[in-house]
C-alpha cells in the first residue's frame, strides 16, 4: 500500500468548522451515553432518525460508526475478529464493521472503549444480511432489535426526483407509506416505554420544516457546484459539509451550517478561487472511501480529474424535502420508505444518475463496487449500463468503503488514469 501523502486543495472554512463540531459532538455523545447512561439508539442511515431527534434521544448511525472506525484504521483488526469467530468472508463490510467491533470485545482499541448497550437497534430489511447482522448485534449488546419492513415498490412516477416534494404519496406508494407509518408508531411506543421521553407530533412537524430549510440550502449548493467551471470545491468538502449536518438535520446548528456552506461556495465561485486543475469532470457513485479519502485529491493532482459529483449533496434536494400537508409522520415515512431504493436500485437510481450527469456536464463516472455488497442493495451494474447508454463512460472500481485490506491508492489511481486515457482521451 502506498504511503505517499497528498496535499488536498485548501478546504473551505466551513469544512474545518464542521469537523470541529462533529468532534465536539462525539465527545458530548460519549459523555451522554457512556458516562451518564442516557438512552440512545443505534440505527441504519435509512431509518427515521427524526423520531429520535424529536424525542431528544441520541442516535448513532451505523454507517457513521463504521466510517469512524475505518478512519481510525481499525477495520482490519475487527474483521479479523469476525474471521476468528467463523463468520462468512463474503459479508457486507459497511453494515457489519460495528458488529465486528462489539464482538472483538477489546475496549483498549475500540472507540469510546466500545459501545454501551443501546435502548434499541433499528434497521430496514433492505438486504438479506441486515436481519442477521442486527439480530446478532442486539443479542451481543443485550437489547431490542426493531426491524422495519422494506416492501417491494411496483409503480412510481417517471423522474421521481422532480415530484418527491409535493406528490410524495403518489411517488412512493400510499400502501408502503401507511405500513411504515404504522411501524413508526410502534417504534415510538417502544421508545416511550423504555425511556422517560414522550413523543410530540408538533415537535416533529417543526423539525421537519427546519429540515426542509436545511435541505433547500444544500440543494442550492448542489446547483452552484454542478454549474461552476472549474469545480469550486473538493469532494471531501462536499461530503463533510453535507453528511455532518445530515446527522443533525433540523437542528439550529445544521441549518446555520448549511447556509454557511452555500454562501462560502458561492463566494469562492464569484471570486474564481477554485484552485483545481480541472481537465475531466467525474462522478463518484457509491459511499465515500472512508479509509482513504486522499484518493480523490491524488487523482486530481495526477490526472486533472476532479470529482464534481457524489450522491450526498444533490440527494438533499431530490429526496429529503417534503411538503408536510398536515401529516408530518406520513411525510417522514415517504422519505424513509424509499431512501435506499432511490439511491441504490434501478430504475430509480439509474434515471437520477443520468439526469445528474447531464446537469453537471460529467465526462465520466467511477462506480465503487464493494466486492461482497449484495446485489439486492446496490444495482450498480444496471446503473452503469444506463450511464454508458447516455454517453457517459463508466468505470467499475472494485474497492470497499471501510475495509482497506486489499486497497492500494496508487493502484486505484492508475486504474482510473488508464480508463480516462482510453475512454475520455484525458
Amino acid at each position: 500500500m502506498s504511503t505517499k501523502a497528498y496535499s488536498p486543495r485548501r478546504p473551505l472554512d466551513c469544512t474545518v468548522a464542521a469537523k470541529a463540531f462533529q468532534k465536539a459532538f462525539g465527545a458530548e455523545l460519549k459523555t451522554r451515553v457512556v458516562e451518564r447512561g442516557e438512552p440512545f439508539a443505534l440505527a441504519q442511515a435509512d431509518t427515521p432518525h427524526e423520531i429520535f431527534h424529536a424525542m431528544n434521544i441520541p442516535v448513532i448511525a451505523n454507517q457513521w460508526w463504521s466510517a469512524y472506525i475505518s478512519a481510525k484504521q481499525l477495520s482490519k483488526r475487527y474483521f479479523g475478529a469476525l474471521d476468528e469467530q467463523g463468520f462468512p468472508p463474503n459479508r457486507c463490510s459497511y453494515c457489519s464493521l460495528g458488529l465486528a467491533c462489539t464482538l472483538a470485545a477489546d475496549p483498549a482499541t475500540a472507540p469510546w472503549g466500545g459501545l454501551p448497550r443501546p435502548t434499541v437497534l433499528v434497521a430496514r430489511l433492505t438486504c438479506e444480511c441486515i436481519q442477521h447482522v442486527f439480530s446478532i448485534w442486539a443479542e451481543a449488546l443485550g437489547t431490542d432489535f426493531f426491524p422495519l419492513e422494506a416492501p417491494a415498490w411496483i409503480n412510481t412516477l417517471p423522474e421521481w426526483y422532480r415530484h418527491s416534494r409535493s406528490r410524495w404519496e403518489e411517488v412512493y406508494d400510499a400502501r408502503r407509506i401507511d405500513l411504515l407509518t404504522a411501524e413508526m408508531r410502534e417504534l415510538i411506543a417502544l421508545l416511550e416505554r423504555k425511556t422517560d421521553r414522550k413523543f410530540d407530533l408538533g415537535e416533529l412537524a417543526r423539525l421537519m420544516e427546519r429540515i426542509n430549510e436545511q435541505e433547500q440550502l444544500l440543494a442550492e449548493t448542489a446547483e452552484i457546484v454542478g454549474s461552476a467551471r472549474p469545480c469550486p470545491i473538493s469532494l471531501n468538502d462536499q461530503m463533510t459539509n453535507t453528511m455532518i449536518p445530515q446527522w443533525h438535520r433540523g437542528s439550529d446548528w445544521a441549518v446555520a451550517h448549511a447556509r454557511r456552506f452555500r454562501d462560502e461556495v458561492l463566494e469562492r465561485v464569484r471570486a474564481g478561487a477554485s484552485g483545481f486543475n480541472e481537465r475531466v469532470r467525474l462522478m463518484w457513485i457509491g459511499a465515500g472511501l472512508w479509509h482513504d479519502t486522499s484518493f480523490y485529491e491524488a487523482l486530481e493532482e495526477r490526472a486533472g480529474a476532479v470529482f464534481v459529483w457524489s450522491m450526498y449533496l444533490p440527494f438533499s434536494g431530490a429526496q429529503y424535502i417534503r411538503e408536510l400537508q398536515g401529516r408530518p409522520l406520513e411525510a417522514l415515512a415517504s422519505r424513509i420508505c424509499s431512501m435506499n431504493e432511490v439511491l441504490h436500485l434501478p430504475p430509480w437510481m439509474s434515471d437520477w444518475l443520468v439526469s445528474e450527469a447531464e446537469r453537471c456536464a460529467i465526462d465520466a463516472a467511477v462506480v465503487l463496487v464493494p466486492p461482497d455488497n449484495r446485489l439486492s442493495q446496490s444495482g450498480t451494474l444496471l446503473a452503469a449500463e444506463a450511464l454508458r447508454a447516455a454517453g457517459v463512460p463508466t468505470l467499475m472500481l472494485s474497492a470497499d468503503m471501510v475495509n482497506a485490506a486489499t486497497w492500494s491508492r496508487d493502484t486505484a489511481v492508475g486504474i482510473v488514469e488508464d480508463f480516462l486515457r482510453r475512454e475520455v482521451a484525458a
